[in-house]
């Protein structure tokens, strides 16, 4: 990879780092279904001039609904695991179990659309598994807050790797820009349906100015902005190397979350974040591939 590429890389992660760690702090005033509609709606309202700029808004139902299912298995329910998640565990943690996404998508792909199994691929998958095993502690129901923090954040993970099943099905040929609002334009539809009809409570006392900037960065910069950098970097590099920020993410969370909130993560957290970033290059095949290269065999 070039040095603009590993640069775009480094950038994505902190992005998408960042959000765990605005989302973190926006719920700890706000309902956490207000912190995904906010997100979905702004990052919407963002790309949206620029997707007018290329492409036309779809004109019917049939042509609405792809972008319905993805914006409910990619946006409404991943994100709201994900924000209910974080009032109970920490951003680094968050960002931690979030990093188990390309595993739990490769498991449904390989088992519901036919993908090849491969050697890599079975161990990398077991791996990722025995890291979540780790990463969930000897006593996972000591605290139950904390256990309850993690599995709706795994409850997350598979539903994008639903959403990347989806997405081939139906998306596969549709222009990322036009994917990318469209599914959040249909998010935002979805979320304003269900808090119609849940509504949540509101903060009767005035919000505070940290909740209300960490919303606006959560969906201009790390939700809208992500997505233009990310398909850049699809674009440039392909998507084996894009996979790459996965990598990056628990370390970028993990450290935002210590600068920021002087938060700690425990050490059997440290150890399942490196057996699932381990699983990953695994299942990428590059690390059989450099073990080949090495090894001549």
């Amino acid at each position: 990879m070039s040095p603009t590429q590993i640069t775009l890389l480094i950038f994505l992660s902190l992005l998408w780092g960042g959000s765990f760690l605005f989302a973190g702090i926006a719920v700890t005033e706000l309902h956490p279904l207000y912190v995904v509609l906010v997100r979905v709606s702004l990052a919407a309202i963002t790309l949206l001039p620029f997707m007018l700029m290329r492409h036309k808004l779809p004109s019917n139902f049939g042509e609405w609904f792809p972008f319905i299912g993805m914006g409910l298995l990619n946006n409404a329910i991943p994100f709201t695991f994900i924000f209910f998640a974080q009032t109970y565990i920490s951003v680094g943690l968050a960002s931690i179990i979030n990093s188990f996404t390309p595993i739990a998508s490769f498991v449904i792909l390989a088992f519901l659309a036919s993908e090849p199994l491969s050697k890599n691929k079975i161990v990398g998958s077991f791996l990722g598994i025995f890291g979540v095993i780790i990463l969930v502690g000897q006593k996972p129901f000591a605290d139950m807050s904390n256990s309850a923090g993690i599995l709706m954040g795994i409850v997350a993970t598979v539903s994008y790797g639903f959403a990347a099943l989806w997405g081939k099905k139906y998306l596969a040929t549709t222009p990322p820009l036009k994917s990318a609002t469209c599914q959040l334009i249909s998010s935002s539809v979805i979320l304003i349906l269900v808090i119609l009809t849940l509504q949540p409570k509101f903060p009767s006392e005035q919000i505070g100015i940290a909740p209300v900037v960490s919303l606006i960065m959560l969906a201009v910069f790390s939700t809208a902005l992500a997505y233009v950098v990310f398909f850049r970097i699809l674009t440039i590099s392909g998507a084996g190397n894009v996979m790459l920020v996965t990598l990056l993410i628990p370390f970028s969370g993990s450290v935002l979350g210590w600068l920021v909130l002087d938060e700690r993560l425990q050490t059997n957290h440290i150890i399942g974040a490196l057996i699932i970033g381990l699983s990953l290059i695994t299942i990428d095949g590059r690390l059989s591939g450099r073990l080949k290269r090495m090894f001549k065999f």
